[in-house]
């Protein structure tokens, strides 16, 4: 699917999820979802990020289906690809950037989904299907998608940061990136005036040198913990994906944290779920895959992670929160969408990008 015919269905989707009634329902609401029988006393390993779940989430659906889960967490899509490619230990759900998915497919390390066991299917929202990372939804379905912004501290930077060229040039040595290779280099590229998805080597090494000049201020790149450390006052100024910045923002319940989508733009994601090869048991993954895009259910993670909801069934039934879907740092406006990007899937020039992201990472001691 074309970038940007992709961005400009999403904001045919958002402008009908802002109309939609927004008369967010009690969270312990029951879910109406019905577990397959036959799966009483089995077991279901996931393996999905951390803070990236509703707390009943996994609960609720061991109560339903009568199971147990075993729930694994990883820092980065990177170490979840890693983890995979060295041997499945027995997961049977796994949630990577969506990114990941064509190289994940190219390796044979995803089974094919079994459609006729999903018919929550029918509640993603239509313009969040078939996305350019599985085209035919063979092998994975959305979960969460959000932006890659700024977070930072009120409280210790004096001056509003709007733009990611502050965030480079900060004088003090207090910033935090993310440990999300193709991320930060395609901010760079965006600096410098190039497609944030270039396969030209001679432009990934001018984006190389560029964020090896202005590294001088970083003190961690962090995992998916960016937002701890604004929280615990180790980084002033962090690179986070949108949700990590207002969950600490609503855990603080102060004015102290700021989320912001640059001006230049921002990465627009979408994290996938899938059922890696060597899953322990399939049926059951499918079952929780039908689960999780359960109207109540998808709300309830999106209502608690701050991240957008592919499920356009909870946006319309009013399952999600008034203040998140009315916030245009969570669900984007139109004017706003025109300045997101989409990191394509690129498998040829992965290692072009690996060796960049090394390089990057030992010249300014990371």
């Amino acid at each position: 699917m074309n970038n940007r015919f992709f961005v400009l269905l999403i904001v045919g989707l958002l402008l009908v999820a802002l109309v939609a009634p927004v008369a967010a329902q009690d969270s312990e609401m029951a879910t109406t979802w019905t577990c397959p029988e036959g799966f009483a006393g089995q077991q279901l390993n996931v393996y999905n990020w951390s803070t990236y779940i509703a707390e009943d989430t996994i609960s609720n659906f061991e109560k339903l289906c009568g199971v147990t889960v075993t729930y694994d967490t990883f820092e980065s899509s990177e170490a979840a690809v890693a983890r995979l490619r060295a041997g499945n230990p027995g997961y049977d759900i796994v949630v990577p950037a969506g990114s990941d998915i064509p190289r994940l497919i190219e390796e044979n390390l995803l089974v094919p989904l079994d459609m006729s066991l999903i018919p929550n299917f029918a509640n993603i929202t239509p313009e969040l299907t078939g996305t350019p990372f599985d085209p035919n939804n063979e092998y994975a379905l959305g979960y969460q998608w959000g932006t890659i912004g700024i977070g930072y501290n009120t409280t210790k930077v004096s001056e509003e940061i709007t733009t990611w060229d502050q965030m480079f040039n900060y004088p003090d040595p207090t910033v935090a990136w993310l440990e999300d290779r193709r991320g930060m280099l395609a901010t760079a590229a965006l600096i410098l005036g190039y497609d944030p998805n270039t396969k030209d080597p001679d432009e990934v090494q001018a984006i190389t040198d560029y964020l090896i000049e202005h590294g001088s201020n970083v003190i961690y790149i962090a995992g998916d913990d960016g937002q701890e450390l604004l929280a615990r006052g180790e980084a002033d100024i962090v690179v986070e994906y949108s949700g990590d910045i207002f969950q600490i923002i609503d855990e603080c319940e102060c004015d102290d944290y700021v989320y912001v989508i640059p001006a230049e733009g921002a990465n627009i994601w979408m994290d996938m779920m899938a059922i890696p090869a060597g899953a322990q048991n399939v049926p059951l993954a499918h079952a929780f895959l039908d689960y999780i895009l359960d109207p109540q259910a998808g709300a309830d993670i999106s209502n608690y992670t701050a991240y957008a909801s592919p499920n356009q069934a909870a946006i319309d039934q009013g399952l999600i929160d008034p203040e998140l879907l009315d916030n245009p740092a969570i669900y984007p406006d139109a004017e706003l969408l025109q300045r997101l990007y989409w990191i394509q899937p690129n498998i040829e020039s992965e290692q072009l990008y690996n060796d960049a992201w090394d390089e990057i990472k030992i010249r300014i001691g990371q």
